[in-house]
């Protein structure tokens, strides 16, 4: 059995899919799930990893865990180890961790990694870059003024699809061939802000209006919805990327075996968001 945190989110929720769809028994968990959250027939738990031994059920049983931690884990003093002894002590073989480009890039704290890995368990790491659903974000814009307001307009970084993501982690959680490795996640190519929103517009069939905006404009838009140092890595990031954060990783394709997918893809299938 296989447990998902995070199991609503833009990665859980595919990875829920993808594990049933292999035919594995899935547990998923998340702070609020409800039984339409998840595919019928799989059995799910309220947890937040804040408090670990409320993830004991769950973990009856499981053999491999994906693991995520949200921004308010780590806002909060969240502390991995403790999570880790719960899921160690419940007999849990193998650890998926969701980590970030940013640990490599020397960006992110590398303690979420560290504490895997010193954990005793099996464990793989994937580091994503910025994924293309962060531009949800824009939707309420397209819907209301047909517009996107953003900075940095023609900096291009290779952004990932969270159903790539998910795909890669499936098959992480079910091969052991894969343990030990730390894998770079990106898409097949780097798209700036004015490309993505050509590609709503394109998927939309509308006009979309691109508006740029100036860092500290940005930087004010996310302190509504983020802490202040994630806010400024997140700008210097998308402004001032290293050549490590443009570069593109071959990784999902040489794991699922076909190319990562477009954020032309991703904007056709989530069109319904900006509508």
């Amino acid at each position: 059995m296989i447990v998902v945190t995070g199991a609503t989110g833009n990665v859980g929720r595919p990875l829920v899919e993808a594990l049933v769809t292999a035919g594995e028994e899935v547990t998923a968990v998340a702070r609020r799930i409800a039984a339409q959250d998840v595919p019928a027939g799989v059995a799910f738990q309220q947890a937040d990893l804040l408090e670990p031994e409320n993830l004991k059920p769950a973990l009856d049983e499981a053999e491999a865990l994906f693991l995520l931690t949200s921004g308010d884990f780590m806002g909060a003093g969240g502390n991995l180890g403790d999570v880790l002894e719960v899921v160690r002590a419940a007999g849990v073989r193998r650890v998926v961790l969701l980590s970030s480009q940013g640990v490599a890039t020397g960006r992110h704290p590398s303690n979420l990694e560290a504490a895997v890995q010193q954990s005793s368990l099996e464990w793989t790491m994937l580091r994503p870059g910025g994924f293309h659903s962060n531009t949800l974000q824009w939707a309420e814009m397209v819907r209301t003024r047909r517009m996107v307001a953003a900075p940095f307009g023609d900096v291009a970084i290779p952004g990932i699809d969270p159903a790539d993501i998910a795909e890669v982690a499936a098959v992480a959680l079910r091969d052991a061939r894969h343990v030990g490795n730390t894998y770079a996640l990106t898409g097949p190519a780097p798209i700036s802000p004015r490309q993505r929103a050509a590609a709503i517009e394109a998927a939309l069939g509308e006009p979309v209006r691109f508006g740029e905006q100036s860092r500290e404009e940005a930087r004010v838009q996310m302190l509504r919805f983020m802490p202040e140092p994630v806010a400024e890595s997140t700008l210097d990031i998308l402004g001032l990327p290293s050549a490590e954060e443009q570069q593109v990783s071959p990784e999902v394709e040489q794991i699922l075996g076909r190319q990562a997918r477009t954020f032309a893809d991703w904007a056709a299938r989530n069109i319904a968001a900006f509508k």
